[in-house]
C-alpha cells in the first residue's frame, strides 16, 4: 500500500508542477529579470542596413491560402531586392503549383518537388537553394505582420544569436476561442517568462528565422522541426531568443477534432525527438525549462493514469476517496463537453476540460504511433 501511496503523490506532484508550480515559479523569477527587453534591438529604417533573407514556405495542396499568402508577402516591410522567397511545393496534386508559376518572378521563385516527401525533406530542399545567410521560416496559409521580418532579424546584430522565435495569434472558430485559444494564450505568457530567462526552448514552425550556419539537415523522420531546428542551433552553442512583437497570424483548427489530429502528429514527432534533444548540452534552467514544459507534458497522460488508478486502489481512505472523486468530476466535465459542444461552447471555459482531455489522449495515441512508426505531415481544418 505504501508503494501506491507513493506513486499517487509523485503522479499528483508533477500533474501540478507541469500546471501550476513551474508557471508560478517562472512568473517569480522573471518579474525581476525583463531579459528580453535587452534583447529587443531598433528596427533599421536605413535598407542598407538590413541583411539579405531567405524566407522558406513549405507547401502542400494549398490552394486555398495561397492567394492570401502572396498578398500578404507583397506587404511586407522589407526591401524586395534583400528578401528572397522560396516555396517548395511537396508534391501538390491541387491547383497549388499553377498558382506559384503564375507568382514567380522578382523576389519569388518555387521549388516543384514531383513526389510528396514531407515538410522537413521539403524545408531541407528551400534551405539548399536559398541565396542569403538568414532564413525566415513560414506556413502556406501565415500571415506575416508587415513589420514582422525586420523584428526578427533585428536580434542577429548580436552573433551570439542563432535562432529567433515570433509570436503568433489565431484566427478562432467559436469552439476553437474557447479551447485552443485559452490554452495557446496560457502557453503563450509560460513563452514569454521564459524568454525573459534565455531559456526559449521551441519556435511556432509558422514564424521563425536562424543563422544559416545554425541549421543542420533534418532527417526525413522528423515532424517537429520547430522544436529540433532550435535544439540544434543550441547545440551548435548559439542562443535561442523569442521576440513577442515579431507576430504573425494562422488559423486554429476549426474543431478540437482536427486539433486533436495535429497534437497525434505533434506527439509522434516529440518522441521521435526526444533521443535528439536529450543529446542537447543545456544549463541547468534550460534543463529544468525543458523538464517541466516539454517531457512532462509528453508524458502527463501516463501521470493522469497513474492518479487514477493509484487513488482507486486506496478507496479504504477518506483522502484518497476524495482525490477519485474530484478525478472523475473532472472526467465527468470533460465528456458534458464532448456531449453538448455546440451550446457548452458559449459558456467560457466550459470546454476547457474537453480540450485538454483530448489534447492527454493525442499523446497516447502519439506515443502509440511513434512505436509503431506512423505519421504525416498535413494541415488540418
Amino acid at each position: 500500500m505504501i508503494a501506491i501511496e507513493v506513486a499517487f503523490w509523485a503522479c499528483l506532484f508533477l500533474v501540478a508542477h507541469t500546471y501550476l508550480l513551474y508557471p508560478l515559479l517562472l512568473f517569480a523569477i522573471s518579474s525581476t529579470v525583463l531579459r528580453f527587453r535587452e534583447e529587443r534591438r531598433r528596427v533599421s529604417t536605413d535598407p542598407h542596413d538590413l541583411p539579405g533573407v531567405s524566407m522558406i514556405i513549405a507547401a502542400h495542396n494549398e490552394e486555398d491560402r495561397l492567394p492570401d499568402k502572396l498578398a500578404n508577402l507583397g506587404a511586407l516591410e522589407y526591401p524586395k531586392d534583400r528578401l528572397e522567397i522560396v516555396f517548395v511545393s511537396d508534391g501538390s496534386t491541387d491547383a497549388t503549383n499553377a498558382i506559384l508559376r503564375t507568382a514567380a518572378g522578382d523576389n519569388v521563385r518555387a521549388i516543384y518537388l514531383p513526389v510528396r516527401g514531407g515538410k522537413s525533406s521539403a524545408i531541407n530542399q528551400g534551405v539548399a537553394q536559398a541565396a542569403h545567410r538568414v532564413l525566415v521560416f513560414s506556413d502556406a496559409a501565415t500571415l506575416f505582420a508587415p513589420d514582422a521580418v525586420k523584428k526578427l532579424v533585428r536580434h542577429f546584430e548580436d552573433f551570439r544569436v542563432g535562432v529567433v522565435c515570433g509570436a503568433l495569434d489565431f484566427q478562432a472558430t467559436a469552439e476553437s476561442r474557447q479551447t485552443e485559444g485559452v490554452y495557446w494564450r496560457y502557453e503563450s505568457i509560460l513563452r514569454l517568462m521564459e524568454s525573459r530567462l534565455g531559456i526559449t526552448l521551441t519556435a511556432s514552425g509558422a514564424i521563425y528565422a536562424m543563422r544559416r550556419e545554425c541549421f543542420v539537415p533534418l532527417s526525413a523522420d522528423t515532424i517537429v522541426e520547430d522544436l529540433v531546428i532550435p535544439m540544434a542551433a543550441r547545440k551548435l552553442g548559439f542562443r535561442v531568443v523569442y521576440d513577442p512583437e515579431a507576430r504573425a497570424t494562422d488559423f486554429a483548427a476549426a474543431t478540437v477534432a482536427g486539433e486533436f489530429t495535429r497534437r497525434v502528429r505533434v506527439a509522434t514527432g516529440s518522441f521521435r525527438a526526444l533521443s535528439q534533444i536529450l543529446a542537447v548540452p543545456m544549463d541547468a534552467m534550460t534543463g529544468f525549462a525543458f523538464f517541466s514544459h516539454k517531457l512532462l507534458r509528453w508524458v502527463l497522460p501516463f501521470l493522469l493514469l497513474g492518479m487514477l488508478v493509484s487513488s482507486a486502489l486506496l478507496l479504504d481512505s477518506p483522502i484518497y476517496r476524495g482525490f477519485f472523486v474530484a478525478q472523475m468530476l473532472f472526467y465527468g466535465w470533460g465528456a458534458l463537453g464532448y456531449l453538448f459542444r455546440e451550446p457548452l461552447r458559449r459558456i467560457r471555459y466550459a470546454l476547457v476540460a474537453y480540450y485538454l482531455l483530448a489534447m492527454h489522449l493525442a499523446f497516447l495515441v502519439g506515443f502509440v504511433r511513434f512505436l509503431t512508426g506512423r505519421a504525416e505531415w498535413r494541415r488540418v481544418q
